[in-house]
């Protein structure tokens, strides 16, 4: 129960800093969308930002979680450990930008963008801090050292979207010959960057840089499977903006893509929630590996994260008349995507919780096959249907990739290392929640806008009416609590 406690404080801080971030970040959307030219320009900034997200991926190759892992698992001097990560890291991330910069003609023109070489070339240097930034980060958490954390994260969206707005809103006021163009957005995101990594110095110094040769085959032993894993879970994410301009006709595909980046936007709250779930999750997960309750953790973690994310799922859609004006008018006939894409979310963060079962037994393998055949219903589903439906299919190519690894990760988990979770608690979750949404659908097409919202409100009050009735009763909660208890 201690473990229970610590995982909500901690997923409340880097819940709160992943919340405001992303919520100061979704005020982008509206400033991208609604000042820039065309949907083509927003999706050059999607493509580009989709090759960084792999990017990330090969570049830390898995290194966060095996850090948790070998910290944990270490006897002696734990900071051999995280130096060497930060050696492997490091030197990998200093290579890859040396290289990136010594031969950016080439790489621009083969990613198709011969005339705007610096967007790329200042993304991938971007990305290469980024990768190295991980592991003290990751450090961070490890020490139990969320507020520090949190505030870095901080205090890079703030500069980002000051930044941001001072060039894509105040200065066309200020200088009406001021051109937008998207390349902004790409210099300042390397600005804020290089400024956190200044700040991080301090998770740099105090201790004896030392590479363990032994050690390091000993990292990589693990980190490849979860590298494997990582490329086909990134794929899942992002494969579709990738393919999406390369498929089609290069202008329209980008167009099509500023549209569905657009609309993705407003579904990302499921990426917000995993995430800030992740960051609390993983070193308690890794530090209460050995104790008898253990799964009884894992499986109410996986129950209470299925009903917030459903719970999130209905207030985005019962909202989404509001949510729209997140995105320009231009950008708007996509909507339809977002209930499609924010449940393959949900399906991503139910696979990531499954994951800890064959990470625990250390045989990553088993997620970089489960990872992989996903990727590959994806990328069928990409192939065939973007020709025919443009960027629907990137929407339901996700959910078909996630659900399939999702499948693949229980069935097999359950007969390698089986954890009790509450399949009957959690379908019918699924079930409530699906029939509210129908209920909401139903509402939408025969109410005005106005008792149309009113009318969602009711399904989601009688949603969260189900919560307290059946597994968080009011008396349980702090504080409030107290009063239904007197």
């Amino acid at each position: 129960m201690a473990n229970l406690k610590s995982l909500a404080k901690d997923t409340a801080i880097y819940g709160l800093s992943s919340i405001v971030g992303r919520f100061l970040n979704y005020l982008m959307v509206p400033l991208y969308t609604y000042t820039l030219k065309s949907c083509a320009d927003y999706g050059i900034y999607n493509d580009i930002y989709a090759q960084t997200a792999l990017l990330m991926v090969l570049l830390t190759f898995g290194m966060e979680t095996t850090f948790f892992r070998f910290m944990n698992k270490e006897e002696g001097d734990k900071m051999r450990v995280y130096s060497t990560a930060l050696i492997m890291v490091g030197g990998v991330c200093l290579t890859f930008a040396a290289l990136v910069l010594l031969f950016i003609n080439p790489i621009a023109s083969v990613l198709d963008y011969p005339n705007h070489k610096w967007y790329v070339g200042m993304m991938f240097v971007t990305v290469a801090q980024d990768a190295f930034q991980a592991i003290p980060f990751a450090y961070l958490r490890y020490k139990h050292k969320p507020l520090k954390f949190a505030s870095l994260k901080l205090l890079f969206i703030f500069m980002s979207v000051t930044l941001n707005v001072v060039a894509y809103w105040l200065m066309p006021k200020i200088n009406p010959e001021w051109q937008i163009h998207i390349g902004y957005a790409f210099a300042i995101n390397l600005l804020c960057t290089t400024i956190i990594s200044f700040c991080l110095i301090s998770e740099l110094v105090g201790f004896k840089w030392q590479f363990d040769g032994q050690k390091c085959k000993q990292m990589l032993s693990y980190s490849w499977p979860l590298l494997v894993l990582g490329i086909a879970g990134i794929l899942n994410q992002v494969a579709g903006q990738i393919l999406l301009p390369r498929i089609l006709d290069s202008e329209e595909g980008r167009h099509q893509l500023g549209i569905y980046g657009a609309c993705i936007k407003i579904a990302m709250i499921m990426a917000l929630i995993t995430q800030a779930f992740r960051f609390a999750y993983e070193p308690i997960v890794f530090g209460s590996a050995k104790e008898k309750d253990s799964k009884e953790l894992y499986a109410k973690s996986m129950k209470f994260f299925v009903i917030f994310t459903l719970l999130a799922f209905l207030c985005v859609m019962g909202y989404i008349d509001i949510f729209k004006y997140l995105v320009g008018d231009k950008f708007r006939e996509g909507l339809g995507i977002v209930p499609i894409v924010m449940m393959a979310e949900i399906f991503m963060g139910i696979y990531f919780n499954l994951s800890f079962w064959y990470k625990l037994i250390d045989k990553t393998i088993y997620g970089a096959w489960f990872s992989l055949a996903g990727c590959a219903v994806l990328f069928a589903v990409n192939v065939i249907f973007i020709p025919q439906i443009g960027y629907w299919a990137c929407a339901w190519g996700g959910l078909a990739g996630y659900g399939t690894a999702m499948v693949l990760s229980y069935l097999v988990g359950q007969k390698q290392n089986p954890i009790p979770y509450p399949m009957k608690d959690i379908i019918i979750y699924f079930i409530a929640a699906g029939a509210f949404f129908a209920l909401m659908k139903w509402g939408e097409q025969r109410l005005p806008a106005w008792a149309s919202l009113i009318w969602n409100s009711l399904m989601i009050a009688g949603f969260i009416f189900r919560i307290i009735k059946t597994d968080m009763p009011l008396s349980s909660l702090p504080i409030i609590g107290k009063k239904f208890k007197n």
